[in-house]
């Protein structure tokens, strides 16, 4: 075990190294940024306007679930460990400097994250129950003709069947009975009944069953946990401007850690603060966009941009209110007395919290908010895990696949599991590489398509109709609503035979 140890963390050391990932992401990030015209900054608040507040796009037809829905399905997977812990290991290892570059991972990211929804929603197909199904399992090899699409597409779904065991099962349940174990002395063995039991319920009704559970479960844990980070903050208001210059400067000078570390040094800052931030909110991994695939939307564009909007409140957000509460408390840089070494990222954030919170407040909002973050993880991989794995063996795959991942659950809340972080890290790296690839190859179709649309409809209001007389001669759009009306089709003949 100790040597597949030793391999997984080389494998990690190389993927996330200086020369393969992290170059990878940020050129990637960088360059369809560069493409779309900053449109992560000019179409944000349009983009929020149409994924929160409206919630649906009026008029849509094809697709499961609601635009809202699929924006928290996608929340509901990222929102995770990586939030809270993650922010953590990234701090506590390259320093307050590995904010800054988690910051860079979710701003280039958001452009990664609207091109991946985008294609996931322009090359979507239908499975044999009528349901939408997509994502770089299906574009990828759709987008790019010829034996690379298919190199690129076959490799990203074996890896996300392979994740989905990972990041999005026992790492989550793992964190959910540790901490209940410590919190409230609950055997860890009870816990993994209860997450296997209540992950089953939720996951037997498929994509529809985890958006009503999402749409309702994942705004009100965010609003929770950033409120209780907010009111830190406004306590330690006067420290919140020096951990600003503290992340600024750290981020391109390094500092020394305390304890056992020897000391970061800025690729340390970097490394760490791609790789947690990747961790935390998927953007170029391209599992979001099987969630994406489902939406009921008019365009792919619209999607495109809801999705978007995922990255921003996961990093820009989330992870922000984590790592400043972390960074103004102090508790980044604390020695545990036992030890004498840095605190461990698994403790940090929650040290940070009961700090900044009076009397047990801290412990319980971090422990009840690492249960709410990990669970709904857990909800939201599941999806991402049935529909690559149904992409390989077809539909009859999928409740088996269901009744697995919910058992795994509970092996994952009941046994040690260092092993499996790293796994986790090499997968995620590896599911992230064919899709960026592709990306790069299939960006000036995004960015063509891109600007089509918001040529004529920069606030996301037009109407099916409007839409339909604007883009009549584009190509693309055409393409696109052939493919819709084709699936729509095939989905009511679907329905239809299946009605007793």
């Amino acid at each position: 075990m100790e040597t597949f140890q030793g391999i997984l963390d080389w494998l990690s050391g190389i993927i996330w190294g200086p020369f393969v990932l992290i170059p990878l992401l940020f050129l990637t990030g960088l360059y369809l940024t560069v493409r779309l015209g900053g449109l992560q900054f000019l179409r944000l608040g349009s983009a929020l306007n149409l994924g929160i507040i409206r919630r649906r796009d009026p008029g849509a037809k094809g697709g499961d679930i609601s635009q809202f829905q699929a924006l928290t399905t996608a929340l509901a997977a990222t929102v995770g460990t990586g939030n809270i812990v993650g922010v953590a290991a990234a701090i506590g290892i390259g320093g307050p400097g590995a904010l800054f570059w988690m910051w860079v991972t979710g701003v280039l990211g958001m452009a990664s994250k609207y091109s991946e929804a985008f294609l996931a929603v322009r090359y979507r197909t239908i499975d044999s129950k009528g349901e939408r199904n997509g994502g770089p399992q299906y574009y990828l090899e759709r987008g790019i003709r010829g034996p690379l699409g298919k190199i690129l597409g076959w490799s990203f779904t074996i890896f996300t069947v392979l994740a989905c065991f990972g990041i999005g099962n026992m790492t989550q349940a793992n964190s959910i009975s540790a901490n209940v174990e410590n919190s409230f002395n609950v055997p860890t063995w009870i816990t993994g009944a209860v997450l296997t039991v209540l992950a089953l319920v939720v996951l037997v009704g498929g994509i529809k069953s985890i958006g009503r559970v999402t749409s309702a479960f994942v705004p009100i844990m965010i609003v929770f946990y950033v409120a209780a980070a907010l009111y830190i903050l406004f306590v330690n208001i006067g420290d919140v401007p020096a951990a600003f210059g503290q992340i600024f400067t750290d981020a391109f000078t390094g500092t020394a850690a305390t304890g056992g570390f020897l000391g970061s040094i800025m690729i340390i800052a970097v490394q760490y603060g791609f790789a947690r931030g990747i961790f935390s909110n998927e953007s170029g991994m391209g599992s979001a966009a099987i969630a994406a695939a489902a939406a009921q939307t008019t365009h792919p564009v619209r999607q495109g941009l809801v999705s978007m909007t995922q990255t921003f409140i996961d990093t820009i957000i989330v992870v922000t209110m984590t790592g400043l509460v972390i960074i103004t408390t102090g508790t980044w840089d604390d020695v545990d007395p036992e030890t004498g070494e840095q605190v461990s990222s698994a403790l940090m954030t929650g040290q940070a919290f009961s700090h900044g919170l009076p009397g047990e407040w801290g412990h319980w909002v971090v422990t009840l908010g690492l249960i709410m973050f990990a669970f709904s993880t857990i909800l939201g991989w599941s999806y991402y895990g049935e529909r690559a794995l149904e992409r390989i063996f077809g539909r009859p795959s999928v409740m088996p696949f269901r009744i697995v991942f919910c058992l795994v659950v509970f092996i994952g809340a009941t046994t040690q599991l260092s092993i499996v972080w790293s796994f986790s890290d090499v997968m995620n790296g590896l599911m992230a590489i064919p899709n960026l690839i592709g990306l790069v190859i299939l960006s000036g179709l995004i960015a063509r398509e891109t600007r089509a649309y918001l040529k004529f409809d920069p606030k996301l209001v037009a109407t099916e109709a409007e839409i339909e007389a604007a883009l009549k001669d584009e190509p693309g759009y055409q393409e696109w609503r052939a493919q819709e009306v084709e699936l729509d089709a095939r989905g009511e003949g679907h329905r239809t035979n299946s009605q007793p």
